[in-house]
């Protein structure tokens, strides 16, 4: 078992060194990606546009030999455009079932609030349940499967913010960077020299589900957490609800998630075992989108990280 661990391992280091030729300057949002699939979880993207998030789901699921779907919500958007609908057949005299973009592997949901709640909340079950029901039958969507959705910070004109239940269903909220001068530099050479960001004919596939299944079993098997790291998670989620800045903190889903998160980046720094500086480096994408500002500390100029900073620096850290 420890050697199908080491091998899902170097698997999925392949995975982001293989990604990582295509997408350049976004190894952290590559690792967030490999986590949360790591953690049958979800991800929200947020950047502004021409920051290669698209490019970066295709490129994964290509290097994972992955089934990808992507849809681009807007306003129109009906529920059944992405779960899928029964179709009657006229040749049969039967209504069918036809299956909608949600049942792959990574399904790429963009610009995700750019659609109205009904059309947003289609996902709900979906990301929490990994099934669709479509007129009272439940019907199973494949194993793994991950909802990469993006969405657009400075643009807000026309949009429909996630209510707070559905930004709850995403395991990491990723804050998508312009890159530095040099990896831009670096985009820029491989445009010139002919790189077609349409074409991934060159993304080889070097892991595939077979991995992912091990390295979440060794996740599971292998990474332990003491007492004193778990009850350090238990600390700094509960000082999120008593903050002075917050409206609502972090639930007892956000506990869970932060442990997990800690779990898988542990193992995928090599150690079977957690430290407070794991639960630290996964604190803000774990808990930024589960937290709520309160209207005059938003107003001061607060913000999600910044108040997570707070909390971090204020919880005694175990050592």
């Amino acid at each position: 078992m420890a050697t199908d661990a080491e091998a899902a391992r170097a698997a999925l280091g392949r995975l982001r060194a293989e990604v990582g030729k295509v997408v350049i300057g976004q190894d952290a949002v590559l690792t967030s990606l490999v986590i949360a699939l790591l953690c049958r979880g979800h991800v929200l993207l947020e950047g502004v546009p021409g920051t290669a998030k698209t490019l970066l789901i295709r490129t994964l699921a290509a290097a994972l030999s992955l089934d990808s779907k992507r849809v681009q919500f807007t306003p129109d958007l009906m529920p059944g455009d992405v779960t899928g609908s029964l179709v009657y057949d006229a040749r049969t005299a039967e209504f069918e079932f036809r299956e909608g973009p949600v049942f792959t592997n990574l399904l790429l949901a963009d610009e995700i609030n750019r659609t109205p709640p009904k059309t947003q909340a289609s996902l709900l079950e979906s990301m929490e349940e990994r099934q669709v029901t479509v007129e009272g039958s439940p019907r199973k969507l494949p194993d793994p499967f991950v909802v990469a959705a993006t969405q657009n910070p400075l643009e807000f004109e026309g949009t429909y913010p996630l209510p707070e239940a559905q930004l709850d269903r995403f395991l990491l909220k990723v804050d998508v960077p312009l890159p530095s001068r040099d990896a831009e530099l670096r985009v820029l050479a491989a445009h010139h020299h002919g790189f077609d960001p349409r074409d991934l004919s060159s993304v080889e596939p070097v892991a595939g589900a077979s991995d992912l299944a091990a390295a979440r079993e060794a996740v599971a098997r292998t990474v332990q957490v003491a007492d004193p790291v778990m009850a350090y998670v238990v600390d700094v989620c509960r000082a999120t609800r008593t903050s002075p800045s917050l409206a609502a903190g972090a639930s007892p889903r956000g506990s869970t998630a932060l442990l997990a998160t800690a779990k898988a980046w542990a193992w995928l720094s090599g150690r079977d075992y957690v430290t407070p500086d794991d639960v630290k480096a996964l604190a803000r994408p774990t808990l930024r989108h589960r937290i709520v500002l309160r209207p005059e500390a938003e107003l001061d100029g607060a913000t999600p990280d910044g108040v997570l900073d707070s909390v971090l620096a204020t919880v005694p850290t175990p050592r």
